[in-house]
């Protein structure tokens, strides 16, 4: 199918004599084509277009810039003007990309001022243009058409793995026939942590979800962000993490069981998506990688295994961003005692914000194994600094730090106090 956006693309920028780049409604890249040779310059001449090329994705500036001239509820084509000051260096003529009142994405056009004569009003009077608009209308019925064969599986993964085990092997069997002899091969999953879905309406296109015929309609940037990230399935997992929050559940295909780095590449494309995390920041969100296996038989615990290793590298950055779950040593126990539990009561106190250099000096010194030079220069203390500290643990908590009992206990709380 990506063949067919290419040509189509490549029609649009024949019929109008301009360079056409194909984005989705969320600004990620799907085809490219130049036009008379002249694509070099025209990459040159404008940053905006080299970086959605070269990055396969626009920033969150450039996305504001063009949302503000009402793209996602343009029926019509929409000329924009340059803007240097957010590397804009050339005007832009935007197709939207629709299907039955849907916006799927965009096709921009390149203009120097060649396409000043356009006649972009409706009715549309220059036949180049209609034409244009004519093969954007057929973008929009392949996205669409993308959308609900992604979103069919998606729904079949994410019921295999919320299912009740006496329903899981009828969600098995759905899923297996949906993904053809690849169901049997070497499969594994990728969790995304925290992940935000478009309820709130943050992340969606504005006016998607309001538009006539829009009710109901499938997501069309979960169907691209599958396609860009490289993976057969991907879904939202409401509920998956302590205290209610969403993750995102991505069914990889692998060459082998022993080679999961397509699964890591995975994880690194959808890292970048704007839903991954709560803030603008890359240490927002994290990734987790299951085991690999073959076949769907235990997807179920592969999924816990990700899940598991996506919430160790938000709790232990040194982890991540992309960790494995055969990779993350203490937090296999931990991710799973941790899940809706409170802390230890002896604990607790040392775990109150204003001890929170307590609880790092505590951390520190038996991530060290007790040896107090060690952990005195990790934390950039003096020894004296350091036994002094320690003193005022062993108050607060009542423990002893003499007592191996007493270490394990404070230290596996300290560890899984910070996962979430």
């Amino acid at each position: 199918m990506r063949g067919e956006y290419q040509q189509l693309v490549d029609e649009i920028s024949a019929a109008l004599g301009a360079p056409a780049t194909l984005e989705d409604r969320d600004f990620g890249l799907i085809a490219f084509g130049a036009h008379g040779g002249d694509d070099d310059l025209d990459l040159m001449m404008d940053p905006v277009r080299t970086r959605s090329i070269l990055q396969r994705r626009s920033t969150a500036a450039v996305r504001a810039w063009f949302e503000a001239f009402g793209i996602a509820r343009a029926q019509a084509p929409l000329r924009i003007p340059p803007d240097p000051a957010a590397g804009v260096f050339k005007g832009r003529i935007c197709l939207p990309v629709r299907h039955r009142g849907v916006v799927h994405g965009y096709v921009w056009l390149l203009d120097d001022g060649h396409l000043a004569e356009l006649d972009l009003g409706v009715p549309l009077r220059d036949p180049r243009l209609a034409h244009a608009m004519e093969a954007a209308g057929r973008i929009g019925a392949l996205l669409a058409a993308e959308a609900r064969a992604g979103a069919e599986l998606g729904e079949l993964l994410r019921e295999l793995l919320t299912a009740r085990p006496a329903t899981r092997e009828a969600a098995r069997t759905a899923l297996r026939e949906a993904l053809g002899p690849s169901a049997d091969g070497p499969l594994t999953l990728v969790a995304v942590a925290p992940w935000r879905t478009g309820d709130a309406g943050e992340d969606e296109a504005p006016g998607a979800a309001a538009e006539g015929g829009a009710e109901g309609a499938p997501d069309s940037t979960a169907s691209a962000l599958a396609a860009q990230a490289g993976v057969a399935a991907l879904c939202a997992v409401p509920g998956s993490l302590p205290g209610g929050g969403t993750a995102l559940a991505a069914l990889v295909r692998l060459r082998a069981t022993s080679t999961p780095a397509p699964a890591h590449g995975a994880a690194d494309r959808l890292l970048r998506s704007p839903r991954a995390g709560r803030a603008a920041t890359p240490a927002s969100a994290a990734a987790g990688v299951g085991t690999p296996r073959r076949g769907l038989a235990e997807l179920p615990e592969v999924w816990a295994e990700a899940l598991a290793a996506a919430r160790a590298a938000l709790a232990e950055r040194r982890l991540g961003p992309v960790a494995e779950w055969s990779g993350i040593g203490p937090y296999r126990v931990l991710t799973d005692l941790s899940a809706g539990r409170a802390a230890d009561e002896a604990v607790r106190p040392l775990l109150a914000g204003q001890h929170t250099e307590l609880a790092r000096t505590a951390e520190v010194y038996l991530d060290c194994a007790g040896q107090a030079g060690r952990a005195a220069a990790a934390l950039g203390v003096h020894r004296q600094t350091l036994y002094y500290r320690l003193n005022r643990v062993e108050q607060l908590t009542g423990l002893d730090l003499d007592n191996g009992e007493d270490r394990l206990l404070l230290h596996m709380t300290l560890k899984a106090a910070r996962l979430r």
